[in-house]
């Protein structure tokens, strides 16, 4: 008798849906109430050829239009310039105080320059200010040809960074962004390698952020006017040419939100800085991103049958944001779909189900759930009672 209530105990315990449980949010626990959702109106109408505004932690789309024509991005090339040469430092190949000596070709480099001098060293440090600050093509080829050996072979780089982080309609002939035929990118590849280089070196990305820079004693402007007209704006670059009309990445942070607007083909520097403005304003007053979990911490504990150990942490593999209109928060619900039947081995890393992520009836999101620890398979004692016991 004992034995037959000890087998019924556990086959309530173990009879429960896994496979859609509601989870609670992190950090909430008020119930559910009637939306006080502000009604969003549309994005604004912009005089341009692209635009996109973006958050930078969700990375959920607010406002676009054109986001995937190819244009010219001018000097909004130097962002991917500029992030090549992150990834080499970090990686060790060179290092800030490295001197570089400055080629014919560097000094001859139409367009904006930093006025670097043929046949002087200048340092790393130096080259990627004026890159990033003075918007100096000068610059550019001067890191290029350092790193590569020549700007078509660092062009070679940046085309291979650009398919790694999936900017699947860019192709770049050069560092510096003059035209040429085949140097292209779109407003949504853009804001990819931008969201990168401020996800990866948030100490380098502050420089795009320095109003000025002087070097060989002539001081020049970030040609960024967002920052001077907005504390929240911290980067990004300008680009202008004849034919790509006048474009700007802007990035901003407001109580924690952080979104990005690309703007491509603006008819002049005031329409350019408007038209940014314009974007941010309209996704900092309508929306608001919350983190709700933590990457690699468990949010739920799985029954594992068949192993060594019968319970499984599971949780997202990186953190978890969503953007929602503002007043929402609290009509989100969070569900989590397993397998019932999930069986060792499992190997840490996983996916071994999903999270279903709803506001108000509509599915925002579906982020997988992987397995935060290994699990080998059980001994035969083990196996024999998993097995009775999901007879039942």
């Amino acid at each position: 008798m004992k034995s037959l209530l000890r087998i019924s105990a556990l086959f309530l315990l173990f009879s429960s849906p896994v496979w859609a449980d509601t989870l609670p949010l992190s950090g909430y626990s008020a119930p559910p109430r009637a939306s006080n959702r502000i009604p969003i109106p549309d994005p604004p109408r912009l005089a341009v050829k692209s635009y996109l505004l973006v958050d930078h932690y969700s990375h959920r789309v607010l406002a676009q239009a054109n986001a995937d024509r190819h244009l010219e991005p001018a000097s909004l090339t130097k962002i991917m310039t500029a992030y090549v040469v992150f990834r080499e430092l970090a990686a060790g190949n060179l290092s800030l105080p490295d001197r570089v000596l400055i080629s014919d070709k560097a000094w001859r480099t139409g367009g904006s320059k930093m006025f670097v001098e043929t046949g002087k060293r200048v340092s790393v440090e130096d080259l990627l200010k004026g890159l990033i600050i003075q918007s100096g093509n000068d610059a550019g080829v001067a890191l290029a040809e350092h790193i590569a050996g020549s700007e078509e072979a660092f062009a070679n780089l940046m085309n291979t960074h650009a398919e790694r982080l999936g900017m699947k309609h860019s192709h770049f002939t050069n560092a510096t962004g003059l035209p040429h035929k085949d140097h292209y990118t779109t407003a949504r590849d853009i804001a990819l390698v931008t969201a990168a280089s401020i996800r990866e070196f948030p100490g380098y990305y502050a420089w795009y952020a320095v109003k000025d820079f002087v070097y060989n004693r002539i001081k020049q402007r970030n040609r960024n006017r967002l920052l001077w007209r907005d504390k929240s704006v911290d980067g990004v670059k300008t680009g202008h040419t004849a034919a790509a009309g006048y474009c700007l990445v802007a990035s901003a942070e407001r109580e924690g939100m952080r979104l990005t607007s690309v703007v491509m083909g603006a008819r002049g520097e005031e329409t350019r800085a408007r038209a940014s403005l314009a974007l941010l304003n309209y996704g900092f007053r309508f929306y608001e991103t919350h983190k709700l979990y933590p990457g690699n911490q468990p949010i739920e504990t799985l029954r594992v049958w068949m192993g060594e150990v019968e319970e499984l942490p599971v949780g997202p593999a990186e953190d978890i944001f969503v953007t929602i209109p503002r007043h929402t928060y609290d009509q989100l619900s969070i569900k989590l779909v397993t397998d019932p039947d999930l069986s060792a081995p499992i190997v840490a890393g996983s996916v071994v189900g999903r999270l279903g992520i709803t506001l108000e009836g509509e599915e925002l999101q579906r982020v997988p759930l992987v397995a935060l620890r290994d699990v080998a398979e059980g001994g035969l004692l083990q196996k024999a009672k998993d097995t009775v016991l999901k007879l039942f």
